[in-house]
């Protein structure tokens, strides 16, 4: 891992970036199916670095909540791990990219019900089930965890659950409530379809800031160990990284290891989540997104980011 943050300063190569990357044209799309997602104007931009040694930098929008969406299933999938025998959570699901749809039927049917990743879809709803053997009430646990590491903003505000946006989003999770079905049609899914299904809507529609995000995540960047004490283990924080850099971006993983070079997960709201290991943790936002369903201002200033700093995997 090599560093060149000796000059610039950090915060001064984050406002840069938000000069040169914020957007000016309402180029890309929002999600069709998810209504609430296309409120933010398109020229939203923050970006946050939380640091190893207790730093926080950020730009631009930075404080500004946004609905974390797909995000949430790396913190999910933390909990789930540290909360059992890991090795009990992945005989359910598997490691690999799925090289389809994130939210796939037929790869699903294919494949026995066992999904191929724990970030696609149906393998957050295993991950999900998993969590809630534990606490049924998977997404106030999550709510609670974020709460705790990314602490108390100005104002005295935390991460919270946008409850009107959740029930919009359920309105419209047929196809989550199929893959739910299919799951527990091959035994893999253990508690009701139902409630799994609206315990996941409910941890996509968490609300947080980039800072937020970025201090959240920081137990990754740090062998395991939070704001709060140990999240994972050491191995467990180095694996959910690696099944971030495989299988984080949706179809355009290997895109993102190759223009970015580090472990990352994005959501359709706009943000994208990246951990430098052994460093810190990065949030960026801004919601108009690519083909892939990707922040399209946020995978350009994370690529300018790890070409200026030197950060990477690689």
């Amino acid at each position: 891992m090599t560093t060149a943050l000796d000059s610039p300063p950090l915060d001064l190569v984050l406002d840069d970036i938000v000069r040169n990357h914020r957007p000016r044209t309402e180029e890309g799309s929002v999600p069709a199916g998810i209504p609430h997602l296309s409120s933010p104007p398109f020229s939203r931009f923050g970006i946050a670095v939380a640091t190893s040694a207790g730093d926080v930098f950020s730009a631009g929008d930075a404080d500004v909540p946004f609905s974390i969406q797909s995000i949430s299933k790396v913190f999910t999938l933390a909990l789930a791990l540290s909360a059992d025998d890991p090795g009990a959570l992945w005989s359910r699901v598997l490691r690999e990219p799925s090289g389809t749809s994130f939210n796939s039927l037929v790869q699903l049917e294919v494949e026995h019900g066992i999904p191929r990743n724990p970030f696609i879809n149906s393998g957050a709803l295993v991950v999900t089930d998993h969590l809630m053997e534990g606490f049924p009430d998977a997404a106030g646990h999550l709510l609670r965890f974020l709460s705790r590491e990314a602490g108390r903003r100005i104002g005295g505000q935390g991460p919270f659950i946008d409850e009107d946006a959740a029930k919009s989003e359920l309105a419209n999770s047929s196809r989550n409530l199929a893959l739910a079905h299919f799951l527990k049609d091959f035994g893999n899914l253990r508690r009701p379809a139902q409630a799994v299904v609206e315990n996941y809507v409910r941890q996509c529609s968490i609300m947080m800031t980039c800072v937020e995000t970025a201090k959240a995540a920081l137990f990754l960047a740090q062998d395991g160990r939070g704001a709060q004490g140990t999240v994972v283990s050491r191995s467990e924080a180095k694996r959910i990284s690696s099944i971030m850099l495989t299988c984080g971006m949706y179809d355009a993983a290997g895109e993102f290891a190759y223009r970015v070079g580090l472990p990352g997960k994005s959501g359709v709201g706009g943000g994208i989540l990246a951990i430098v290991p052994g460093e810190g943790a990065i949030c960026v936002w801004s919601p108009r997104l690519d083909s892939k369903g990707n922040s399209l201002a946020g995978t350009a200033a994370l690529a300018d980011l790890a070409d200026r700093t030197g950060w990477s995997v690689f």
